[in-house]
């Protein structure tokens, strides 16, 4: 078999294996595999062959894979539907219990519950929208 072909066999499996991982090292390894791949298939010998994946290699490693991994873990720049609702504050309009009540968020008017379940906030107060569970938002007061 090729010396080619074989790296391109273990560029094949360490792609499947960073789809199934995720870890952003794996593909790395897997574009050193490919790179060594094509330097087999022009003929480069076998020791050389092992320099350029170790050279290819620790280069995306070290200074690709960091931006990577950067773009990746960066916080959701806007929440967006109900999510954005979370946080903010909330007008009652009806009194909100343990077991209902209406707010306005944002001007328009949801069903509303309170976090607390022992809690009872009367109309005109101000609250909190700690979570939404369908159409219900559960609200908790502003001290």
């Amino acid at each position: 078999m090729d010396l080619w072909l074989i790296w391109l066999i273990i560029a094949a499996v360490l792609a499947v294996a960073e789809i199934l991982t995720l870890t952003a090292a794996l593909g790395m390894l897997s574009a050193a595999a490919l790179v060594t791949a094509g330097c087999a298939a022009i003929g480069l010998p076998l020791p050389f062959q092992f320099l350029v994946f170790a050279v290819v290699a620790t280069v995306t490693v070290l200074f690709v894979r960091p931006v990577a991994m950067r773009h990746m873990l960066q916080p959701q720049a806007a929440r967006f539907g109900i999510d954005a609702l979370v946080g903010k504050a909330a007008y009652v309009v009806s009194e909100v219990s343990g077991r209902g009540g209406r707010v306005r968020i944002d001007g328009e008017e949801w069903t509303a519950r309170a976090y607390d379940e022992t809690l009872v906030i009367p109309p005109g107060k101000t609250v909190d929208v700690i979570e939404i569970s369908g159409t219900t938002a559960f609200v908790y007061p502003r001290d």
